[in-house]
C-alpha cells in the first residue's frame, strides 16, 4: 500500500518550499538574495504557525495535559 499525505507533511514540504523559492528568487531576480530569503522565511514562517495554532497537532487543550508515561 502506497504512502497516505498528511497534513503536516505538506507543512513540512511548504516551509522548506519557501525556502528554496526565496534562494531561487535571490539568485535568478534582481532582487537581492538576503532580502528574498528573509521575505519567503516570513511566509515559512506563516506556514509553521498555521500548523502548530490554528491546526495544532492536539483535538482539545486539555489534551496538552495528559502525562506521557513512555517518559517515566
Amino acid at each position: 500500500m502506497g504512502y497516505t499525505w498528511q497534513y503536516y507533511d505538506l507543512v513540512l514540504v511548504g516551509i522548506f518550499g519557501s525556502l528554496v523559492a526565496g534562494v531561487l528568487v535571490g539568485q535568478f531576480t534582481a532582487v537581492a538574495p538576503t532580502t528574498s530569503v528573509v521575505g519567503f522565511s516570513f511566509l515559512a514562517a506563516v506556514v509553521m504557525s498555521h500548523g502548530l495554532f490554528v491546526n495544532g497537532p492536539v483535538d482539545e487543550p486539555s489534551d496538552l495535559a495528559d502525562e506521557v508515561d513512555t517518559l517515566n
